[in-house]
């Protein structure tokens, strides 16, 4: 399928008369593919369920069967491996937990490049150490594929209303092709320079989401002690210099918004243990770059205290249970 938009290219470079009849012409073929996705969690599956819904055919897998279900449901052909995949698509999106998952999908036995075609597109939407990008896109274009990292950013909500921010990373010549099934999943596609770039950009976000939970957090508990309502609090600051995500859209305090992990025991959403993770990324790489940042390491310390403290499936917005049940002992 890569080699199809790369004739579209190349059709536009020889020929400008037709050229928009021709990219439209070649993208209606394209869409007629099959999509492979694997990593059927709390984002992937509306992610693949939003593809469906723009009409591409979508072949899935996950390494829980259980977690297939929903998906197979709405009309997803489910498959036992990530190699059956990508025996059956020429563009798999993946979703994974962590770098050793990615690492595992791609490498392992049973992995993508087990059985990849020559020209198949892979993007990675998994937040991960860019290192493990940059790797995986060299064993990729050993076997005649082209890797992309594509992180996003928006959360469960936004994955589910496909409204997410994708930010990619990869060979500029192939992110129009990319862009057309992430466009079905997202409302923002950015394209942020070589492999890794995705991934860099997306751990200095996730460390400010952290600061900023934590700091909501903190505010938010402060003032119910002073004796102010949450709600009250809330509506004070989303109209004040004070606002933020975490406090206008992502509120963590039970009962001041409705449709959050807070209104619901702190439930779906992002984890404690990711956010731990993607705060170790960001430190690593404030390390190997020399970059202070003091906020972000204790941002850093208190998710690792949260995963030690039974916190550890619970919305990243928990921190505000965490910071009240710490101020009572």
């Amino acid at each position: 399928m890569a080699a199809l938009f790369r004739g579209c290219r190349n059709f536009y470079k020889r020929s400008n008369k037709h050229v928009e009849l021709s990219f439209v012409s070649c993208r209606s073929m394209a869409s007629k593919t099959p999509v492979g996705f694997i990593g059927l969690g709390n984002m992937g599956t509306p992610m693949a369920r939003n593809l469906l819904k723009h009409g591409y055919p979508v072949i899935a897998t996950d390494v829980f069967p259980e977690s297939c279900k929903e998906l197979q449901d709405s009309g997803a052909q489910i498959l036992d491996s990530p190699a059956e995949v990508a025996d059956k698509a020429d563009r798999i999106i993946t979703m994974l937990p962590s770098s050793p998952n990615v690492i595992e999908v791609y490498k392992g036995p049973n992995g993508i490049l087990k059985k990849v075609k020559k020209g198949t597109l892979l993007i990675d939407s998994s937040t991960i150490d860019p290192e493990v990008s940059k790797e995986m896109a060299v064993a990729a274009e050993k076997m005649g594929a082209v890797f992309m990292d594509a992180p996003v950013s928006g959360g469960v909500g936004a994955a589910s209303l496909a409204k997410l921010t994708f930010m990619v990373g990869g060979v500029e010549e192939e992110y129009n092709a990319a862009q057309e099934l992430l466009t079905c999943m997202g409302a923002k596609v950015v394209y942020c320079g070589q492999v890794g770039s995705g991934q860099a950009a997306k751990i200095c976000n996730n460390m400010l989401l952290a600061i900023g939970m934590i700091g909501t957090a903190e505010t938010m508990n402060l003032g119910i002690r002073l004796g102010l309502d949450p709600k009250l609090l809330a509506k004070i600051l989303n109209m004040s210099s004070g606002r933020c995500w975490s406090s206008d859209t992502y509120n963590p305090v039970p009962g001041v918004m409705e449709g959050v992990p807070s209104a619901n025991n702190y439930q779906g959403g992002f984890g404690t243990t990711l956010m731990a993770k993607d705060l170790g990324f960001a430190q690593n790489a404030a390390t190997s770059t020399r970059t202070p940042v003091p906020l972000g390491s204790l941002a850093h310390q208190i998710y690792r205290a949260m995963c030690a403290g039974g916190y550890s499936n619970k919305d990243f917005s928990s921190v505000f249970q965490f910071l009240r049940e710490e101020g009572v002992q």
